[in-house]
């Protein structure tokens, strides 16, 4: 079982967006969520109509990873954060703008 220390949301969010603007990438906060432990999703926008969200999970071990919702139209990506923002108003969103779809996120990705 995974027992590091979590970092805080607003920190994470800060290495996020670092890692994205040293690659080439635009990143920024869409939404604010709790400093210390809002849940984060991010929204990989390419920049051709469509975007891809990325949302946290936990796997056996308790390591986080990070679960895809597939490329699909930017509005319905922005629909799905909306509906997760209503059922969590801590909630963070992170919104990354690259053409080659990274998402620069380090832990695991299913």
């Amino acid at each position: 079982m995974d027992t590091a220390p979590r970092l805080k949301a607003d920190i994470w969010v800060k290495a996020l967006i670092r890692r994205a603007e040293v690659n080439g990438a635009s990143a920024m906060v869409v939404r604010k969520g709790d400093l210390t432990s809002g849940t984060v999703l991010v929204k990989v926008n390419t920049l051709d109509g469509e975007a891809e969200i990325f949302s946290p999970a936990r796997d056996g071990d308790g390591a986080l990873v990070w679960l895809s919702k597939g490329r699909q139209p930017e509005p319905d990506a922005d629909a799905y954060i909306e509906k997760q923002r209503r059922f969590d108003p801590d909630i963070w969103v992170v919104e990354i703008e690259d053409r080659e779809g990274r998402h620069f996120l380090q832990e695991k990705v299913g």
